[in-house]
């Protein structure tokens, strides 16, 4: 088959007529082979997929052999094009080598453990993207090189992908990834920083689920279902065409297309008779993307837990209150976490601490906890503050025997626990109120969800500018506006923004938190944070890890400027952009008036 495309391409053909002849006739084939082998669809997506693939290489192997710069955008912009057309496939069944193939153009840093810590450069199609659409002389040695490792990677995934065993659940499960990979990163510029040419790459992934809808037909009951599907999947598409990507309305694209993508999601699990063997992040049957029932809370927690309950919630709500279980008698969980403030404190520094009290509104909804991630859970977080001098200043011990000498939470245990007062369950029945606080109930959840319509323009403009010019979400992503990484929310981000010291413009230097540093001593983290949320971000402030900027206005200026960067930090691992945003003075305020709307309305009637 490469030989075949490869000559195609050579005469000028164009390889992407031979993928859809091939997704037709393999449409055709599934017409006449359903009732004999109904579940044989992996064998037909994979065909598909491969396809790609190999194209793919093509491009890859005419990149690395091309010296003039024409050439290598040229080839660069095909492989590309066929890589996003391969991603719905390649994320959902090998999402680590799908992470390797289009990581960021930073410097890559896993630490298991003080003993296993590996830094990696990237090899990936944005650090060609970078290479290439550079001002700065070429480095074609580089690309070269970067080129030919994409290429060998590929091939060993065209050689041992096989997908024979998929099910109903597994197609549905790539569809909705996909739809929400598009929305939640894809149309940000998350991955084509330099480019931006994110519309178009996501026409492309649509012309892919298309394809897939195509050799999925048999498996339609309902006819109508289907055919709704295509007439959806054209208007997305046609809803790409031709935008600005400063322009494009992100807020439209994602309340007509995406909410409406998953509403035929959950249609076809009906129509399909689907069953599901277990549930990821994303409920089975999430109404949305910006809901209280969009995300399952037990992938974020530990699997000891014995699960939520109206009892276990109102016990934690009472310890996260009671003073009593600190060594002085004077602090509770609620003394750094006031609920009027969304559960932060007012203060740029916690008392007794050297960084800022974060929000635990959708606290829950992350893989790792403090500033600088050194805690795995929720209820590990809370050993810390046990035994913290500043805080609680005590023990496991002595918090267990704190507990187990009050008569109302010795008879709240011996219902939910049977008994074991054990500082596990004490730290679990904590946690789980704090899984409460994840309303998704903000005027912004109620507009996107068709609830009210009282959002602005101005108000919407500023989600756009959020989601697009303003490349806030390539950090933040939605619906939690948080570091943690759609589509899987395996991995939570740590950023190095250069944050100063002092609110100062004309000689910053960067503030002496190390932040991550300071865990596991790996000098490539030194100054990196965590990304939190900015859910509830009008009631949070001061604001970033020391408390430094008083207004969002400030923060606004902060990011506009480059970060660290633009303000004379010259931090040669800043993640951040360096280059100004350029937003216009409205911009600005649209984009503060948007993040005004995030503010939950629980936390506002209180």
């Amino acid at each position: 088959m490469i030989k075949r495309l490869k000559k195609q391409i050579e005469k000028g053909g164009y390889v992407y007529i031979s993928l859809f002849i091939l997704s037709i006739t393999s449409c055709n084939q599934i017409k006449k082979e359903t009732k004999e082998a109904p579940l044989n669809l992996g064998k037909k997506l994979q065909e598909n997929y491969i396809a790609k693939i190999i194209t793919c290489q093509i491009y890859l192997d005419s990149l690395s052999k091309s010296n003039s710069k024409q050439d290598l955008k040229k080839h660069y912009l095909s492989a590309r094009r066929i890589f996003k057309q391969a991603e719905p496939m390649m994320a959902f069944i090998d999402a680590e080598n799908y992470k390797f193939l289009n990581a960021p153009n930073i410097l890559k840093i896993e630490e298991e453990d003080a003993t296993n810590i590996k830094i990696m450069s990237p090899k990936s199609f944005q650090v060609l993207e970078e290479s290439i659409y550079t001002e700065e002389p070429l480095d074609t040695t580089k690309i070269k090189e970067t080129s030919k490792l994409i290429y060998h990677r590929l091939r060993l995934l065209e050689k041992n992908t096989r997908i024979n065993y998929f099910k109903e659940h597994h197609i549905l499960w790539l569809l909705r990834d996909a739809v929400l990979r598009v929305s939640q990163t894809g149309i940000t510029g998350f991955d084509s920083p330099v480019l931006e040419q994110s519309l178009s790459e996501a026409q492309e992934v649509y012309t892919t689920l298309k394809e897939y809808l195509h050799i999925l037909e048999g498996e339609f009951k309902d006819k109508e279902l289907y055919n709704n599907w295509i007439a959806e999947f054209n208007a997305t598409i046609k809803s790409l065409e031709n935008k600005n990507f400063n322009s494009f309305d992100r807020y439209s694209f994602i309340k007509n297309h995406t909410h409406k993508q998953i509403e035929l999601f959950n249609e076809t699990i009906l129509d399909w008779d689907a069953k599901f063997p277990f549930t990821l992040a994303i409920e089975n049957n999430a109404p949305s993307l910006f809901s209280e029932q969009t995300f399952n809370p037990k992938y974020f927690s530990d699997n000891r837990n014995i699960g939520f309950s109206k009892d276990i919630v109102a016990l934690g709500k009472n310890l996260f209150n009671d003073k009593k279980l600190s060594k002085e008698g004077t602090m509770s969980c609620a003394t750094c976490h006031n609920k009027a403030k969304a559960f932060t404190d007012g203060l740029p520094k916690a008392k007794g601490q050297s960084r800022n009290s974060p929000t635990l509104t959708y606290a829950s909804l992350q893989q790792s906890f403090f500033y600088d991630n050194r805690a795995g859970s929720l209820e590990g977080q809370i050993v810390s503050v046990v035994k913290n001098d500043s805080e609680f200043h005590t023990d496991l011990n002595t918090l267990k025997t704190a507990v187990a000498e009050n008569p109302k939470y010795k008879q709240q245990f011996d219902s939910i626990f049977k008994g074991k007062i054990t500082d596990y369950n004490i730290r679990n029945a904590i946690a789980e109120y704090i899984r409460t606080l994840n309303t998704f109930s903000s005027k912004f959840d109620k507009n996107i969800n068709n609830i009210e319509t009282t959002l602005t323009p101005k108000e919407i403009n500023g989600f756009n500018v959020f989601m697009g010019k303003g490349k806030c979400a390539t950090c933040h992503f939605a619906p939690v506006f948080n570091g943690t990484v759609p589509t899987l929310y395996k991995d939570t981000e740590l950023e190095l923004l250069g944050v100063p010291l002092k609110n100062d413009t004309i000689n910053a230097i960067v503030d002496t938190d190390l932040g991550r540093f300071n865990v596991l001593k790996t000098k490539e983290r030194k100054h990196f944070f965590k990304t939190p949320t900015i859910r509830n971000i009008d009631l949070t402030a001061p604001y970033m890890h020391n408390g430094i900027y008083t207004t969002l206005e400030e923060v606004v200026d902060f990011y506009n400027r480059g970060g660290g960067a633009g303000i004379g930090i010259d931090l040669e691992l800043q993640t951040l952009p360096p280059t100004p945003l350029n937003l216009t003075d409205t911009e600005k305020e649209d984009l503060i008036l948007f993040m005004k709307t995030l503010t939950d309305q629980t936390f506002i009637t209180l």
